[in-house]
């Protein structure tokens, strides 16, 4: 799986101009599932997440993950984030996972990251989505399961 972390002070998602999901301060994560992914996949991804420090301590220092800030997420499916850049203008996205396979393990995300105490909202998967956000810092980070 494929997701590119936001840390934000604010982030919403709207379909057809209604709000299906927003956070406060924590993270935006956009999130791509890809060929051979699979339930564990998502819920390490989740784990590694969860842990990473990213929010600022009493210092100032990126000494705090998620959980110790109490934030919240705010998750949202990406396919593109699996595009194929490397012939021509248009981009490719057949390296993404099967539509099907790419909801469940969207949502078996979703629900890891919900399982271990992160309030998390959602876009609709799928869908033509507007999303807006407040970077905090800005701080920005691209993890790959892969890798």
């Amino acid at each position: 799986m494929r997701a590119l972390l936001q840390r934000v002070s604010e982030a919403a998602v709207r379909v057809d101009g209604v709000l299906t999901g927003q956070t406060g301060p924590g993270l935006l994560i956009l999130v791509c599932s890809m060929p051979g992914d699979d339930i564990d996949t998502a819920r390490t991804l989740a784990a590694k997440i969860a842990k990473l420090r990213l929010f600022k301590d009493e210092a100032g220092k990126m000494n705090l993950s998620i959980l110790q800030t109490g934030g919240s997420a705010l998750v949202v499916s990406q396919f593109t984030l699996a595009a194929d850049t490397t012939r021509g203008n248009r981009p490719g996205f057949s390296g993404a996972a099967r539509p099907d396979q790419a909801e469940t393990l969207y949502l078996q995300f979703v629900h890891a990251l919900r399982n271990l105490g992160i309030a998390t909202e959602t876009g609709k998967f799928g869908a033509d989505m507007a999303v807006s956000l407040t970077n905090d810092g800005p701080v920005t980070l691209w993890l790959d399961t892969a890798d």
